[in-house]
């Protein structure tokens, strides 16, 4: 049995990895979540009654909602504490979506906001969960800390392909990177494995409702992409990006090298 803690579940990645993992009833699963109501009633719609899945309040922009959150987890897990805790939880802004950040500088109000909003949730608040969760992962058996990131904050792919948009979320993925590295610096000599692990291209649902100018970016988006991998068909189905993503998280380990390390689903630099 292993006991999970996840951020971001009320959908997309978050959702399906409780899905898949509480498909096992001997692993626990803590799932946080802003609206802990309306995920409680799609977990009862979609997933029925399992009883080794656990719904808790916790916001990213409060360090109260997280620490209750973490005092929460504790009365569910006891001395098991967690083994994974998993940190996918994002402010996601279509803001600078589709255009690049030279274009958005005459909306200084707008750029402001949504990078400081952007860098206090996913970078602020990621600072502040780890800090909190830390000691239920030290009491844990695995003692692995994944950070969902993504290859678009990798800097070889960026300037290489030349990838001009989704600026604030790119940078605070990268600010991310670095923040999965000193935590590993620290609690490396603990057996703490801090890593950040990019999902891959995976088909969430955030290209709806695009207009026709926004299909035009993404198609120059795709090209590069098809460039980049000519493999690449189209976005992985989110099931089986899961499968391939608990796969990898399985076999890294601080013996391996792997502490710190910024990797993609196949656990090298492949982003796709």
């Amino acid at each position: 049995m292993s006991v999970y803690a996840i951020t971001g579940v009320s959908k997309g990645i978050g959702f399906e990895l409780v899905k898949q993992i509480s498909g096992d009833p001997k692993n626990l699963v803590v799932g946080l979540v802003r609206d802990k109501a309306a995920t409680e009633k799609r977990v009862a719609a979609e997933l029925g009654d399992r009883s080794n899945v656990h719904i808790l309040h916790a916001d990213l922009t409060s360090y109260d909602s997280l620490k209750q959150a973490a005092a929460d987890t504790t009365k569910i897990v006891g001395e098991r504490g967690i083994d994974y805790l998993v940190a996918n939880g994002a402010f996601l802004t279509t803001f600078d979506f589709y255009d690049p950040i030279g274009v958005l500088g005459d909306k200084v109000e707008e750029l402001e906001n949504v990078l400081l909003k952007s860098f206090q949730t996913n970078v602020v608040g990621n600072i502040h969960l780890f800090n909190l969760f830390l000691p239920l992962v030290m009491k844990g058996k695995v003692k692995k800390v994944i950070f969902i990131s993504s290859g678009a904050a990798d800097l070889d792919f960026i300037n290489d392909l030349e990838v001009e948009t989704s600026a604030s979320y790119c940078a605070a993925k990268a600010a991310m990177n670095v923040i999965v590295a000193k935590f590993n610096a620290q609690y490396k000599k603990d057996g703490v494995l801090f890593v950040s692990m990019s999902p891959g291209a995976v088909e969430v649902g955030h290209f709806e409702n695009v207009t026709p100018e926004q299909i035009r970016s993404l198609t120059g988006f795709m090209g590069k992409l098809s460039t980049y991998a000519p493999h690449f068909k189209g976005f992985t189905p989110v099931d089986e990006a899961i499968r391939t993503i608990r796969s990898t998280w399985e076999k890294i380990s601080i013996d391996n090298g792997d502490g710190g390390a910024f990797i993609s689903h196949f656990g090298n630099k492949q982003w796709l």
